[in-house]
């Protein structure tokens, strides 16, 4: 554990960084896959999982979570997918 005062404060502050990422990361990849099962059911609500899960990505990426090319061929594949 630290002594300096500064320390014990960048040691909580990554704490919460970290859960926020986490959290972010898994809300993007339970949006992926709500609309991959939504898709190979065949739903309805597919396009509307579609949008939310390029949501996320979009999110994502901008939050530095994933690099901006993975998160350009998640949203590819996932199109190409809703459009068979």
């Amino acid at each position: 554990m630290p002594q300096i005062k500064s320390a014990m404060k960048r040691v909580k502050t990554i704490e919460k960084a970290n859960q926020r990422n986490a959290s972010q990361l898994s809300t993007m990849r339970s949006a992926i896959k709500k609309f991959k099962a939504a898709k190979t059911a065949g739903n309805e609500e597919a396009a509307d999982l579609l949008k939310a899960a390029t949501r996320a990505i979009d999110m994502a990426a901008t939050k530095g979570l994933i690099h901006a090319n993975k998160a350009g061929r998640d949203k590819s594949r996932l199109n190409k997918m809703m459009a068979k």
